[in-house]
């Protein structure tokens, strides 16, 4: 990370500590701190025809990761690498995050309080509680739980694990990239990823380094990194998508902003109806039932959002998997 493109409200102080935290080495301690309790997700190369590339496809399926999402890789880093005080953990989420710092508290015996916004799916609600964790659903979008989150943390003394903004998160989910880069057997040119608060894009962007391209793809209505990057620095948006549950920051942070402000090659932009596509067509064609959020990097190349050169060889992470059985069944209904 060039910490000179970081935003002014990075302390010049922490530069070299940041450096040192947000590199290729941090995102290998990351994977070694936490192998033992993620899977690894496998890497799967497909023939393009039928996902909008001439040329085959590679698709990591993080949504085989323990709750259905890459966030358990980050969930666990943060509560290993860091002291977790006796009023245990807190975290705010879409739900995907909320349910892993709820798995990884309760693996590794902590208390855990999850606030989640109203628009946040009841799956994803339930599944935070199977889990064992306080569930507190208040506020419309996730910057209003994140306030909750906050208060509570003060009050409490409870850790905060962010879902995107920490080097502890974004080394952790950078170890995606580490694992597709050694699983790929047809090697990698270029990476479509999901960005929501940018956690996710920016860690594999961090483990590339430049080596690999990487391109973030937001659903249109929720495009914060994509605004941030044309700003120079993160700015609020207006968030309604499809997607809004997993995809739904309102401002990415500090962090995330410096690492794709050098790392991260594009940011681009599709409908939901893409997203929907991108949802029927991974399980119309592989039976991968994906959330909105996971099929949202496939949407790029159905929409023609990133269109590949020939020969190019592209890989597509699919992230989520926390979809509900009605809208498989309607997935399944819909025309092919």
């Amino acid at each position: 990370m060039r910490v000179a493109r970081a935003s002014s409200e990075v302390a010049v102080a922490e530069v070299s500590q940041l450096a040192e935290a947000l590199s290729p080495s941090a995102v290998e301690a990351a994977l070694a701190r936490i192998r033992p309790h993620v899977r690894r997700t496998p890497v799967m190369s497909v023939e393009g025809a039928a996902f909008g590339s001439a040329d085959p496809v590679s698709l990591k399926l993080e949504l085989f990761q323990h709750t259905g999402s890459f966030k358990s890789r980050g969930a666990f880093n943060n509560l290993i690498a860091r002291s977790v005080p006796a009023a245990g953990v807190t975290a705010a989420s879409g739900g995907n995050h909320g349910a892993a710092v709820a798995y990884a508290a309760a693996c590794l015996g902590h208390r855990a309080r999850i606030f989640v916004p109203t628009v946040a799916s009841p799956v994803k609600i339930e599944r935070i509680r199977a889990y064992g964790a306080e569930v507190v659903v208040a506020g419309e979008r996730y910057a209003d739980a994140a306030l909750l989150c906050e208060a509570h943390a003060r009050e409490s003394g409870a850790l905060v694990v962010h879902p995107f903004d920490s080097p502890y998160t974004i080394a952790a989910q950078g170890s995606v990239g580490l694992e597709w880069e050694e699983d790929a057997a047809e090697g990698l040119d270029t990476v479509l990823v999901a960005a929501g608060g940018g956690g996710l894009v920016a860690g594999i962007a961090l483990w590339f380094a430049g080596r690999v391209k990487v391109v973030a793809v937001e659903p249109r209505g929720s495009a914060a990194l994509h605004a941030a990057l044309a700003a120079g620095r993160p700015v609020d948006v207006e968030v309604e998508s499809i997607a809004v549950d997993s995809l739904g920051a309102k401002r990415v942070g500090d962090l995330v902003h410096a690492i794709a402000a050098d790392l991260v090659a594009e940011a681009v932009l599709v409908p939901d109806s893409a997203i929907v596509e991108a949802q029927r067509r991974l399980w119309e064609s592989l039976r991968i039932a994906a959330e909105p959020g996971g099929a949202t990097a496939l949407a790029a190349l159905l929409s023609g959002a990133y269109r590949p050169r020939p020969g190019e060889r592209v890989g597509v992470l699919v992230c989520g998997g926390n979809v509900d059985l009605a809208t498989l069944a309607a997935l399944s209904a819909s025309p092919t």
